[in-house]
């Protein structure tokens, strides 16, 4: 994995970076990468409370955003920017607003990538309007002036019609603070996690490849 001059993660909630791309951020501060993570929402419709549960749908809100900084502490992530949007309303959201607001951003830490959501191949609402937004605020910038897209899908058709990811990271090396990110995120993946650690100790082949590899769509700007 090479060096970066700066890495800009973009998600819309708590955990999008866990499960799918802790290992390539913790590759990439291990590297000596700057790394800023905007998350634009608290996920604070998230359907789990903890099992049993520890919060209720008041209370949530304030407990994603400690586990949120958790998980961005135990990757080493020293800029995490919570963007104040509404969980499953990003779709409906200014879109000019909100591709001024990630533009503004960009166009701040100028990093030489970013690691967000492929727009309409992300299954979830938020997912997709929060790539879209990325895609276009960084068509909006000059030429010389674009970071790399190295972006995520995992919708059922993402390889039919995308091709086969150009990206895939080994991560293995830093399995262990994937993990650790991953139970950050406690109220939401309490029952996940206890499930795949005892799968990952039995040396399950398909929990250790999804562990070990991450993969990633470039996202060619015409």
């Amino acid at each position: 994995m090479e060096k970066e001059r700066h890495l800009l993660v973009i998600f819309p909630h708590p955990d999008d970076e866990a499960f799918g791309v802790s290992g390539t951020i913790a590759s990439h501060i291990n590297n000596g990468t700057p790394v800023t993570y905007a998350c634009l929402t608290l996920g604070e419709m998230g359907r789990n409370m903890g099992n049993p549960p520890f919060c209720n749908r008041e209370t949530l809100p304030n407990i994603r955003r400690q586990e949120l900084q958790n998980a961005a502490d135990v990757l080493g992530i020293k800029d995490l920017r919570m963007l104040g949007y509404r969980d499953k309303t990003v779709e409906f959201e200014d879109q000019e607003k909100l591709i001024s607001h990630l533009g503004s951003i960009i166009q701040e830490v100028k990093p030489s990538l970013i690691i967000s959501f492929y727009p309409g191949y992300s299954v979830h609402p938020d997912h997709d309007a929060t790539g879209a937004a990325v895609v276009e605020a960084v068509k909006r910038l000059p030429q010389n002036e674009r970071p790399k897209l190295n972006l995520v899908a995992f919708a059922k058709n993402c390889v039919d019609e995308l091709g086969k990811p150009d990206i895939i990271n080994d991560v293995t090396e830093v399995i262990p603070t994937k993990i650790a990110a991953i139970k950050a995120h406690r109220s939401q993946t309490q029952l996940t996690v206890a499930n795949m650690e005892e799968k990952f100790k039995q040396n399950d082949p398909q929990i250790i490849a999804w562990l070990q590899n991450e993969r990633f769509w470039t996202y060619h700007i015409n």
